[in-house]
């Protein structure tokens, strides 16, 4: 009977881990402990096999390499990633589950930013674009979009914003931002990496406002709040409002544009991502996720100097 006891404990604590699979490899990866993560994958790989799961927690490898600049070994776990998402591909749509869209889309991206930083930009770009026209109508289409934007959305003509509704100032005319470099700072009203970058921005814009630095910081309705499952636009604007309030105090005067074709012209589906356009209105630096201080000053730099 103790044996039966002890053998259920094993096989529960197994399933408790099993269900964290891409927790428990995204721990070990942010100690720098491949060896780790790869033991687990191998371990849930024994139990249940290459499933979509398996997938997503393995793609992590591939994006912790790249993060490490460690290109033949982000190349080869992202062409692992895309190789076992294909073979999946035979048998299921893409999107029938979540965790193998997540998967085949890190694969894309790293294999794309790792073409890109060997030199091989035109064939990063032929990747994406080949990608673009088989997944186009699946989930992972704007992160496929996002990834083209960082290989060839410097030097375009920045696309003008739109203002359904705002908060803070009015959204300036785009001519009247001629002559000043621009920060444009894409946000959410539930994203914590964002909440974390409005201090940085606020200190950068305090530093570089007598070089004409601007910061605008276009947000959108997501169709729910904290409280509210699916909230009304004007109860969804009050709670942004209130979030603005709260974490972005620095920030208050700063025009925050409220829509969401903001977003889709500028491909933001990472928030937060930050846009930093030159005197001329041309863009001089696409980055979606968060930065740290020291490699936003030193963009906002090059483009004062200029």
């Amino acid at each position: 009977m103790r044996s039966r006891i002890l053998l259920l404990s094993i096989l529960l604590a197994a399933n408790a881990s099993w269900a964290g699979i891409v927790d428990s490899v995204r721990v070990a990866l942010a100690q720098n402990n491949f060896a780790a993560a790869e033991a687990q994958l191998d371990s849930y790989r024994a139990q249940r096999g290459t499933d979509a799961e398996y997938l997503e927690a393995y793609s992590w490898l591939g994006r912790a390499a790249l993060d490490q600049r460690q290109y033949d070994q982000a190349a080869a776990y992202a062409k692992q990633t895309k190789a076992l998402a294909l073979d999946q591909l035979k048998q299921r749509p893409l999107d029938a589950e979540p965790h193998l869209p997540l998967a085949l889309g890190a694969a894309l991206e790293v294999q794309s930013q790792t073409l890109a930083a060997r030199g091989q930009k035109a064939q990063a770009v032929a990747l994406l674009q080949s990608a673009l026209r088989t997944y186009g109508n699946t989930s992972i289409h704007d992160r496929i979009q996002k990834n083209l934007n960082l290989l060839s959305f410097q030097g375009r003509i920045a696309p003008p914003l739109k203002s359904d509704q705002f908060l803070g100032t009015p959204l300036p005319a785009a001519a009247s931002l001629k002559g000043s470099p621009v920060l444009l700072f894409f946000w959410a009203h539930w994203c914590g990496d964002c909440k974390a970058e409005a201090p940085i921005i606020t200190q950068l814009r305090s530093e570089y406002a007598a070089k004409g630095l601007k910061v605008i910081g276009p947000t959108r309705f997501y169709g729910y709040t904290a409280q509210i499952e699916h909230a009304r636009p004007s109860d969804e604007l009050q709670y942004i409002d209130a979030v603005r309030h709260r974490f972005y105090s620095g920030l208050l005067d700063m025009p925050v544009p409220i829509s969401k074709s903001n977003f889709e012209v500028y491909w933001a589906s990472t928030t937060p991502t930050l846009v930093l356009l030159d005197r001329s209105g041309k863009v001089a630096w696409y980055h979606p996720g968060a930065v740290a201080y020291g490699e936003l000053r030193g963009e906002i730099e090059k483009v004062v100097v200029r």
